[in-house]
């Protein structure tokens, strides 16, 4: 039986590194570069609801965040190039297929990120947590369309 184990142990590392996420082999890798800027605009989003949900707002903190955010808002849409859905994409086909809805929902979250920062500038949680909500509501609506 050991005898046996052995081979299975050497072969289950391959067998399970091959059912992995698809890697964007392509020149420039649009669709990579794409999915790390969203990610990082969801490290900076997430933290932000997770201080209102928990009732724990810090102004400066919330700030910063926001500051954050806005900085990283414009990273993905360049990677948005005419042959760039393929695997490993999330995307639909509708990105290409509706390009000025998609460039709205573009709009709307640029624009909510801005209003995000004012409305934290103020420091006034009365004022921010409107605009995170309406943030949030601008990344639903592009994401039930554009997003698989």
């Amino acid at each position: 039986m050991p005898k046996l184990l052995a081979p299975i142990a050497l072969i289950l590392p391959l067998l399970l590194s091959a059912c992995g996420e698809v890697k964007d082999t392509r020149p420039g890798q649009p669709v990579a570069h794409r999915q790390q800027a969203f990610k990082a605009i969801l490290r900076s989003f997430e933290p932000m609801g997770v201080q209102l949900r928990e009732k724990r707002y810090d102004p400066d903190k919330f700030l910063q965040q926001a500051q954050a955010l806005a900085g990283l808002k414009d990273g993905p849409w360049s990677h948005f190039g005419p042959d760039t859905h393929y695997p490993p994409t999330k995307a639909t086909a509708r990105v290409w297929e509706e390009p000025e809805r998609f460039a709205q929902e573009r709009e709307q979250f640029l624009q909510g990120v801005d209003a995000l920062l004012a409305a934290a500038a103020t420091r006034e949680e009365a004022r921010v947590r409107p605009a995170y909500e309406a943030l949030q509501q601008s990344c639903r609506s592009c994401h039930k369309p554009f997003k698989d």
